[in-house]
This record gives structure tokens, C-alpha cells and sequence, in this order.
């Protein structure tokens, strides 16, 4: 008799950080990246995760942020000095810790599309391509 597929509900997809992620989240920004800052007014982190959430979903350019999220080179500085201080993989191990026990995670298919880059300054620079045969315009024989 064949093995019975194990039934496992799916989890919505997430947009935007709802209440109960947000307490899982909150501790570790604070510990990592605390508001005791001394230059201008640092943007809302909650609304600022919610732009890279939509940001890396969506696939947008940073510029493009719908305006809900702040001001888009703040949520952009924002993602480089959690990229910097580790905040994102801290919170990337709290959220499979809490996913582990779910079972939700499927580790047996994963996968990462990189297609959407951009070819910075037009890619790889190659030799000309050459010319199989010469030809001449008719007018210039």
C-alpha cells in the first residue's frame, strides 16, 4: 500500500508583518540596531521591514516603494546597515526556529532565481565577433 503524503497547511504569504511576527522581531532590532542614534530621526523600522519585504517580493526598484512604506533611500539605508549589523539572518534563524516546530518548512525544494539583475555597465565586455566572409558594398568595387 502506498505511503500516505503527509498534509501540511500552508502558510499565507506574507506582505507585511503582522502583530504577533512583529514581537518575534521587535527584540532583535532593538538589540542589534537600538534608536540611540544622534543624527536625523531614523524612519518607523516596522514600516521600513515592510518596504524590503515588498521590495524583495515584488522584485521593484528601491525607488519605486509605494509611499505607505516612507521615503525609499531610507528604507534602502535602512536594509544596508541591517545587511551590515546581521539583522536580517538574526531574524532569518529566529523565524525557521519558530517555523521548525510547525513543520512548515519544506527543505527538500528551494530555489533562488537571480534573472532579474541588472548587467551592470552592460555585462561582460568580449572580443568583436568576426567576420566569416568579407563583403564588399557593390559600389565599392
Amino acid at each position: 500500500m502506498a505511503r500516505q503524503k503527509r498534509k501540511v497547511k500552508r502558510l499565507p504569504t506574507i506582505w507585511e508583518v503582522d502583530d504577533e511576527l512583529w514581537k518575534t522581531i521587535q527584540p532583535i532590532l532593538t538589540e542589534l540596531d537600538p534608536s540611540s542614534w544622534t543624527g536625523r530621526d531614523r524612519i518607523d523600522p516596522r514600516a521600513a521591514l515592510n518596504g524590503i519585504i515588498y521590495q524583495m517580493r515584488s522584485g521593484c526598484q528601491w525607488n519605486h516603494l509605494p509611499k505607505s512604506f516612507g521615503d525609499d533611500s531610507s528604507v534602502h539605508r535602512t536594509f544596508q546597515r541591517w545587511i551590515k549589523k546581521g539583522v536580517l539572518e538574526r531574524i532569518w534563524a529566529a523565524l525557521i526556529e519558530s517555523c521548525e516546530e510547525l513543520g512548515g518548512v519544506d527543505w527538500q525544494w528551494q530555489s533562488a532565481d537571480g534573472a532579474m539583475g541588472k548587467a551592470r555597465l552592460g555585462g561582460t565586455l568580449s572580443a568583436p565577433t568576426p567576420r566569416i566572409v568579407r563583403k564588399m558594398a557593390p559600389s565599392a568595387v
